[in-house]
This record gives structure tokens, C-alpha cells and sequence, in this order.
């Protein structure tokens, strides 16, 4: 696969789980290019182009990342925090796509920077379209900011249009 292209980066340990949203992501003709990383670790070499991805570039970061928290080395939380805490990977759109019920994920993954909180259905249709929602909000709809570093102009930050 061409890691210098993804659409999307999909943190996620539970194999069932990642067969279903790659194979509606697929179906749909949502992402062309999606990497699986199955822990915590691989998904921080990944964005960070360390290790096993030592070739990869910053300039090429995924459009979206679907993050799961319970993951195995490094949890989701703190995958979370390291992407969010860092100037050159903050602006990547993480989506947290948990199966946690607890209130405090929820507020947490808010504080450290998720742009979105999904609960995971339980029930294969629900899974499936909310998986489609996601792809076509974050690849087709959304706009994403240029990848070069971005300096807001003076008082832009109170301007609404």
C-alpha cells in the first residue's frame, strides 16, 4: 500500500471491527488508500514517521483518523494527546470511535482535542452506516486546512461568517 497517501488512518485493535469498516469504507468508494494500525504504538510511528514509517513525510498526513481508545502498548488517550500536542500533526482530524459508555472518555477525548466522539453501534446495519457517515463527512464534505504551517491573520480568531 502507498503510505504516502491515506485517507484514512484507522487505529483499531478488534479485527471484526475492522473488517466491516473497511469493507463498507470500500463498498462506498469512500478512501482509496486506509492503513490499519492495530495498537497504539504503530498508529504514533505512523503519524509520526518514525520507525517501520521512517520514509513517510508530514507533508502527506491522513485526512482523517478513526481512533479507537482501548488499544493494546499505547491507549487511544494518549494517542490522542501526542497527535493533538504536537504543531505539526494538530490539525489532523481525529474521530474517536469507541465502544466505552463512560462520561469521562467522552469529556476526556473532548479535552485532548477529538473532533468528534462516536460510540460504536453494536448492531451490524447501525455500524455500518455510521462508518459511511463518517467517511463522506470527513473525505467529501469537510475542509481540511492547507498542510503548511498556518498563522491565523490578526483578530481572525473572533471573526464568524
Amino acid at each position: 500500500m502507498n503510505t504516502e497517501a491515506i485517507d484514512i488512518l484507522m487505529v483499531e485493535d478488534d479485527q471484526n471491527d475492522i473488517d466491516l469498516a473497511l469493507h463498507t469504507l470500500r463498498r462506498e468508494k469512500l478512501a482509496n488508500y486506509i492503513f490499519v494500525a492495530r495498537d497504539g504504538e504503530e498508529a504514533l510511528d505512523f503519524i509520526f514517521c518514525r520507525e517501520a514509517f521512517a520514509q513517510r513525510s508530514f507533508d502527506r498526513p491522513p485526512k482523517v483518523v478513526l481512533l479507537d481508545l482501548k488499544l493494546p502498548k499505547v491507549d487511544g488517550m494518549e494517542v490522542l494527546k501526542q497527535i493533538k500536542g504536537d504543531a505539526r500533526t494538530k490539525t489532523i482530524p481525529v474521530v474517536v470511535m469507541t465502544s466505552s459508555k463512560e462520561e469521562r472518555d467522552l469529556v476526556a477525548s473532548y479535552h485532548r482535542g477529538a473532533n468528534s466522539y462516536i460510540q460504536k453501534p453494536v448492531d451490524f446495519d447501525k455500524f455500518r452506516e455510521t462508518v459511511k457517515t463518517i467517511g463522506l463527512y470527513w473525505l467529501l464534505i469537510n475542509q481540511p486546512p492547507a498542510v503548511e504551517s498556518f498563522e491565523p491573520l490578526e483578530g481572525a480568531a473572533d471573526a464568524r461568517s
